[in-house]
């Protein structure tokens, strides 16, 4: 097993996500209060977080929660379902047991960094990068051209980070067939989901197209409740589950009681909090899309199609590198630059910077970011 590198983007926010006046990268919709979250409970978990002893749970996760997790899939039920410490536990065990020194597996990119340094210290692992010139379009043939008879696994996610792209669902589809036509495991990452901007491109869960993918999802992004460190694999392969069920034995064992209970709250509540999340976005989106139109010769500004980020494109001289040191150092308005997403496998764009639309309130942080691009003219 190759050493795993330093986490870049973490590695960023740990020096300024705390100490920047203005969090304007944020990966994750507006969070709420516990006193928020429990006024949407109903009085049978309103009683079970009163009366909650604080002891270990089930390795798989609450049943209760992993009910509330299957409800939101046509095809899987509870059993389908192993909860996680987040979605980066998830998918660190999950590549864990998928890939081995003589595997290969393909990732899409720009990415998450662990969606790509994970694989990578397992095995071979090629890059298939999404079409910056074309909308940030998934060549599907690129995808099948990359295949080869040791492939075990393709991992995509959308909607995207950082991008925010959504691909449409019969490509999607297609690409969940090619997976089993080759026996390839589909890693389908849809910690967005639910955040679309037009409601009618929301995509098929992996896990509903076939019974070999696995669809994971967590609490964080488009329900907007990172605190509560609660992730979830669904596929309907018992066995793989039951390995990485075993796998999981090595690191968190189990989840946080509370967390659980509060998790499945929020997911018996979900159609109301991801109405309320989207809703936030929808007010947000003209203010950005406003600031941008201000700075034409500064930047290119997309909206994303779903999710709470956005990848827009500085045309600055000094480059994207030194715009975001010199404005999170002078104006406390922090962004995440090209760097953070680089990717080892493809070529990627190295000026564009990501940049967050799910929080509550953007406009001070955009005044400062507006204020300290005014004066340096």
């Amino acid at each position: 097993m190759t050493r795993l590198p330093d986490f870049r983007l973490e590695t960023y926010f740990s020096r300024w996500e705390f100490t920047a006046r203005h969090h304007l990268t944020a990966s994750d919709a507006q969070t709420m209060t516990v006193a928020g979250l429990l006024e949407l409970a109903d009085p049978a978990d309103r009683e079970a977080w009163d009366t909650l002893a604080l002891g270990y749970t089930e390795t798989y996760g609450d049943p209760l929660l992993r009910e509330a997790v299957a409800s939101t899939y046509d095809h899987a039920g509870a059993d389908d379902v192993l909860c996680f410490g987040g979605a980066e536990e998830a998918l660190y065990l999950a590549m864990q047991v998928l890939l081995g020194p003589d595997d290969h597996a393909v990732v899409v990119t720009p990415n998450y960094q662990a969606a790509e340094t994970v694989p990578l210290s397992l095995c071979a692992v090629t890059g298939v990068a999404l079409d910056p010139g074309n909308d940030w379009a998934l060549d599907l043939d690129a995808v099948a051209a990359a295949l080869r008879p040791n492939t075990r696994v393709v991992s995509v996610n959308f909607p995207h980070n950082p991008t925010g792209k959504v691909i449409d669902a019969a490509d999607l589809a297609r690409l969940a067939a090619l997976c089993d036509e080759r026996g390839i495991r589909l890693f389908s990452d849809e910690v967005y989901r639910g955040l679309e901007r037009d409601p009618d491109r929301t995509l098929p869960q992996a896990a509903d197209l076939s019974e070999r993918a696995l669809s994971l999802n967590v609490t964080s992004k488009s329900l907007g409740l990172p605190g509560l460190r609660i992730g979830w694999i669904t596929c309907r392969d018992r066995e793989l589950l039951s390995r990485l069920e075993r796998a999981k034995h090595y690191t968190t064992i189990c989840n946080s009681a509370p967390s659980e209970i509060l998790a499945r709250i929020a997911l018996k509540a979900r159609p109301a909090v991801l109405a309320r999340n989207r809703a936030i976005i929808d007010a947000n989106l003209p203010l950005f899309d406003a600031f941008f139109a201000g700075f034409p010769d500064l930047f290119e500004w997309r909206a994303p199609d779903g999710g709470c980020v956005a990848y827009p494109r500085y045309l600055g001289a000094e480059g994207v590198e030194e715009f975001c040191t010199r404005l999170v150092e002078e104006a406390g308005v922090l962004l995440l630059p090209a760097s953070v997403f680089r990717s080892e496998l493809t070529p990627g764009p190295t000026d564009r910077f990501r940049i967050g639309v799910g929080r509550s309130d953007p406009a001070p942080a955009l005044d400062a970011f507006d204020r300290w691009l005014r004066e340096r003219r």
